[in-house]
């Protein structure tokens, strides 16, 4: 009998351990619980962050403008950084101009040579302008801004059409079409190489075959040397 009950206890002891692991599986996989920080955010925190413009027009808020309107809010709020016709001051960025010159050696990229889409203009003004000052305009002064600068750019002929949330989108900049996705994986991919070359690889000896434009960006100080 002795022996048939030492025979018997592995078993008993494994069909135990059997019937405790659906337990510890089911701990394992149970949510974690909260640390108990913050708290959830309120729906009206969330509709201040949610304030982003898609190229579809999607996000943009109820409101109008003109160009007409937005001069004045354009030299009073824009105009010391980006110009009065947005040829930029000193190093802010240019608004305006540069029409066909993308091909340069030098082009000018602004809102009415390079960018893409009018959801960018509207976006970026409702998110971070004017600088110091951000989210402090309201749509309808964002509307008339938006208008004056494509109107700066002759993207809007006239000074008094009225741009809103249904017709903003519409508007089809000179170089929407000069964008295209990324195609390297199907133009370049007969000269791709498995075999990583680490040591020794160049054939001939580098050599500089152009330079950047020098840049005076570098304030004159006492501190600092003088940049010509």
């Amino acid at each position: 009998m002795a022996a048939v009950a030492l025979g018997l206890f592995p078993l008993a002891a494994a069909a135990q351990q059997q019937a405790a692991r659906p337990a510890t599986t089911a701990a394992a996989t149970a949510a974690p619980k909260p640390f108990g920080l913050g708290r959830p955010a309120l729906a009206e925190e969330v509709k201040a962050w949610d304030i982003d413009v898609l190229p579809d027009g999607r996000g943009l808020p109820v409101g109008k403008g003109n160009a007409k309107d937005g001069e004045a809010l354009y030299i009073t709020n824009c105009a010391a950084c980006h110009g009065e016709f947005g040829e930029g001051v000193a190093r802010w960025p240019v608004l305006s101009g540069g029409l066909g010159s993308l091909k340069n050696d030098r082009p000018e990229k602004t809102i009415g040579s390079f960018w893409p889409a009018t959801s960018t203009l509207f976006d970026y003004i409702r998110r971070a302008m004017p600088y110091g000052n951000a989210q402090s305009l309201t749509p309808d002064e964002i509307y008339a801004i938006s208008a004056y600068i494509l109107h700066m750019n002759d993207v809007i002929k006239d000074p008094e059409k009225e741009l809103n949330q249904s017709n903003f989108a519409q508007i089809e900049l000179p170089n929407a079409k000069g964008f295209y996705d990324d195609d390297r994986e199907v133009t370049e991919k007969h000269f791709w190489n498995r075999k990583v070359c680490m040591k020794d690889c160049a054939k001939e000896p580098a050599k500089v075959t152009g330079r950047a434009m020098v840049l005076d960006v570098t304030p004159d100080s006492a501190s600092r040397p003088r940049v010509e």
